[in-house]
């Protein structure tokens, strides 16, 4: 890693504004920074290399920081997600039974193992996505409510979840590492809620407004690192540790200082840097070898729309359950986690991506209907 690398990587992380520009296409902003790194990593001209030591190392920060962001997008103090959070959770619930059925039979067919996996990233919901594509739509109405008690359970879930199927052999350690980074988030979690009631946390926020301190995101980025440090010692996946403080700091209630800061160091360097990271580690030449593998992605992406559009039967509009079907933080976390585990067969996490790209596709698709229905 250097400055020459470092540039190339910055000027890659712009591909998913320009990808993203035009807004009726609903396209989100990782994909293009996912499709810069493809392009310039192991697939395509093998200029990154996503194995360097300080490469991996900021990746591993930029996800710890997009989880944490994701977890902030659950809406845990919205009191009127309340009243919806019981039709949300029983469709959270059928959709979780009918993806261990599809998870379990799509393992079976293509010989992997991994039914377990699969349940749980057919059965996942992406809130970093669904919740800014119903804000930035304006939509709204009691369906919509229900769709983000819904996606909010169901993410939730899934982090939790994964750890713990992606590793069967461990699940015991990982159950116990994520218990501690769960107490941990708790224990943060009261030390927030201290800091505001006491009104210290407001002293702090006019003093660091006043100065140009920058207080509050600094003791976030703190407890985030001690979260994820907790987490790999615990054998962890950072994705619990940032998702659980994420979590943590949406029960508060994140200042609006704070979500603008953290947005700029997120959204504009360490965000970018991980997915391009991420791109450049896939490697679509395995779908040369391992040409099955290309319906494998378009099973399982297939599978979790058909999962979310089937709570039609509950009453939920398809558009809907198609917008509920998006993901991208669970699988990007299974393909992160998976091949660092080695549990993984070659092409596979490409596979996974492929899937989660098709159940982006789906919520664009569903965001157009929706927004089409509302406007007559």
């Amino acid at each position: 890693m250097n400055f020459q690398t470092l540039t190339l990587i910055t000027v890659l992380g712009l591909a998913g504004p320009w990808l993203a520009w035009r807004r009726s296409w609903h396209l989100p902003v990782i994909l293009g920074e996912l499709v810069a790194g493809i392009v310039f990593g192991a697939t395509g001209f093998g200029l990154l290399h996503p194995e360097d030591p300080t490469f991996t190392f900021l990746a591993d920060v930029g996800f710890a920081v997009v989880m944490f962001v994701a977890g902030t997008h659950v809406p845990v103090r919205d009191a009127s997600i309340r009243s919806a959070l019981g039709e949300g959770a029983l469709r959270a619930v059928l959709v979780g039974v009918l993806a261990v059925f599809a998870g379990e039979g799509i393992a079976a067919w293509f010989d992997t193992g991994h039914g377990l996996l699969y349940a749980v990233l057919i059965a996942s919901s992406s809130a970093a996505i669904v919740l800014p594509i119903l804000d930035s739509q304006g939509l709204g109405g009691k369906p919509v409510l229900e769709l983000t008690a819904q996606v909010a359970i169901a993410d939730a879930a899934a982090v939790v979840a994964l750890p713990l199927v992606i590793d069967p052999g461990h699940a015991g350690r990982a159950a116990l590492g994520a218990l501690l980074v769960a107490v941990a988030a708790v224990a943060v979690y009261v030390f927030l809620r201290w800091l505001e009631d006491s009104g210290i946390r407001h002293r702090m926020h006019k003093v660091s407004e006043e100065r140009q301190f920058a207080l509050e995101l600094r003791v976030s980025l703190a407890l985030l690192f001690a979260l994820g440090a907790l987490a790999t010692r615990s054998h962890v996946s950072i994705m619990l540790a940032g998702f659980a403080l994420g979590l943590a700091v949406a029960a508060i209630g994140e200042p609006r200082r704070v979500a603008k800061q953290l947005f700029a160091i997120s959204d504009g360097f360490l965000a970018p840097l991980f997915f391009v990271w991420l791109g450049a580690r896939l490697n679509l030449r395995e779908f040369g070898d391992h040409p099955y593998l290309i319906l494998l992605g378009l099973a399982l992406g297939l599978a979790a729309v058909l999962a979310h559009v089937l709570m039609r039967l509950l009453g939920q509009p398809i558009p809907l359950g198609a917008i509920a079907s998006a993901q991208i933080g669970v699988p990007v976390a299974a393909v992160t986690v998976g091949t660092q585990l080695h549990v993984l067969k070659p092409g596979e996490p490409a596979a996974l991506m492929l899937g989660a790209l098709i159940t982006i596709a789906a919520a664009a698709w569903g965001t157009r209907r929706s927004v089409a229905f509302s406007s007559q």
